[in-house]
């Protein structure tokens, strides 16, 4: 076989590869981990069922990729949100726009980050080993946005910046569950959490 023929085997598998990470996400996002079944995974990507498992172990395998992904691609994405603004933008400008970043991801652009929130309490210990260190990652993100704004005198300084991180996060992720775009707006949304932010912990 040729190189370029080799490249084009690859490049393939690669995309197949992705498409049933894809399938996953969006069935584990809507189905559950229970309900999540390697058969409806193949439909939604094309594939025969046997297929899966040249590319993943076990549907354990495949869960914990989406678990993992999930936490990671969202904590990507508000860095490079944080990294765009301006010089200029204060440490409050960045946590009401990690706020705006991290929700419309959850909610309206990955189905793996959608999966990993809603099936964080579902899956064994085992799969949560991975997502559970990308998350920590992204927890201390936020951790360093509040004490910079505390610093800057932006945060109320008896603010418990632990408390209010972790309360802000987990209101934040539990939209999955009840945010419904045809009674709210995610625009709204978005804002009420900002002045939920800016009031509850502003100085």
């Amino acid at each position: 076989m040729s190189q370029s023929s080799e490249d084009g085997a690859t490049a393939k598998s690669q995309r197949t590869r992705q498409r049933i990470l894809d399938a996953a996400a969006q069935v584990l996002s809507r189905k559950g981990y229970a309900g999540t079944r390697l058969t409806d995974v193949a439909d939604v990507a094309g594939v025969q069922a046997p297929a899966i498992y040249y590319y993943f172990g076990s549907r354990d395998d495949l869960v914990e990729e989406v678990m993992w992904a999930g936490a990671h691609r969202v904590r990507v994405h508000v860095e490079e949100v944080i990294a765009a603004l301006p010089d200029d933008a204060t440490p409050l400008d960045r946590i009401l726009a990690a706020v705006d970043a991290h929700l419309r991801y959850e909610l309206q652009i990955s189905d793996y980050t959608t999966a990993s929130v809603r099936n964080a309490g579902q899956v064994p210990e085992h799969l949560r080993v991975r997502p559970a260190a990308e998350e920590a990652s992204y927890s201390r993100i936020w951790r360093d946005l509040f004490h910079a704004a505390q610093d800057a005198g932006q945060l109320r300084p008896d603010l418990d910046i632990n408390i209010f991180r972790l309360l802000l996060l987990g209101s934040m992720n539990w939209a999955v569950e009840w945010w419904n775009p045809r009674t709210r707006s995610l625009d709204d949304l978005v804002r009420q959490t900002q002045d939920l932010v800016r009031h509850g912990a502003g100085a």
